[in-house]
């Protein structure tokens, strides 16, 4: 449908300009943690500092085709491949040295993502703990507003896994129950009780499905296997799944 043309006598001039971008916080979990891909500015402002990978909006595109790009262009990995929504709108004015910058923040995440190659804005890439950067004062400092973007994102995802099934998204398929329950233990910081664990998510119609050739080779083949399961279509979590409160529970 064609755009609605300027009313008469408008004039854009009568508004500051200002820039719109797209950032990303991209999550995979590796070697048991939750983390996040940064990027180390090889410009000013900020040149050297670690951020989230982002970018202008293209004159062509929404915030949403530029996240998608970004997303490929930051990890080489199909976009298809990820669960992608939009996290919130950063708008503070001087959140940009450069002029007045809004920033629409992206979450992203699936499992087993590569180790990037930084593309020709940055010096380098590094898949970062996000407990490491969040809860570590030796850490680096992020640039922009980069540190609360990642606290609200993770805040997004450990909410999200207590009321949806979204936590299947950061395992390969086909999975095992074990390995389900270890992104809980990765995001939450913290295990949720095993036989718990179990019984919900076996008990939630839909969570996840038996992966059928798993189970034919298991059975022809003998001794016991764990069960592999692969993605079910059902979205929400009632009653939702809560996490742990206090120290980790142990197996």
């Amino acid at each position: 449908m064609a755009g609605h043309s300027a009313p008469e006598g408008y004039d854009p001039a009568g508004h500051p300009p200002f820039a719109v971008t797209a950032d990303i916080v991209i999550m995979t979990i590796r070697d048991g943690a939750l983390r996040v891909l940064l990027v180390q500015r090889a410009k000013d402002p900020y040149e050297g500092s670690w951020a989230l990978p982002g970018g202008f909006l293209e004159p062509d595109e929404d915030a949403h085709a530029a996240a998608l790009r970004e997303l490929a262009e930051e990890t080489g990995v199909d976009a298809a491949d990820f669960h992608l929504e939009q996290l919130a709108t950063y708008s503070r004015p001087d959140r940009d040295p450069r002029m007045r910058v809004v920033s629409v923040a992206h979450l992203a995440f699936a499992p087993d993502l590569p180790d990037a190659a930084a593309a020709s804005d940055a010096a380098s890439t590094r898949w970062w703990g996000v407990e490491d950067l969040l809860d570590d004062p030796e850490a680096p400092a992020l640039a922009f507003d980069h540190e609360e973007i990642l606290r609200d994102a993770l805040e997004r995802v450990r909410a999200k896994l207590e009321y949806t099934t979204l936590a299947s998204r950061f395992v390969s398929e086909p999975f095992t129950i074990a390995e389900l329950r270890a992104v809980y233990g990765a995001v939450w910081g913290a295990l949720p009780e095993r036989a718990t664990f179990t019984r919900k998510v076996l008990a939630t119609d839909g969570f996840v499905v038996p992966d059928e050739a798993s189970t034919v080779q298991a059975s022809r083949g003998g001794g016991p296997r764990p069960t592999l399961y692969r993605r079910g279509d059902a979205t929400a979590l009632h009653p939702a799944l809560l996490r742990p409160q206090g120290d980790r529970v142990s197996d």
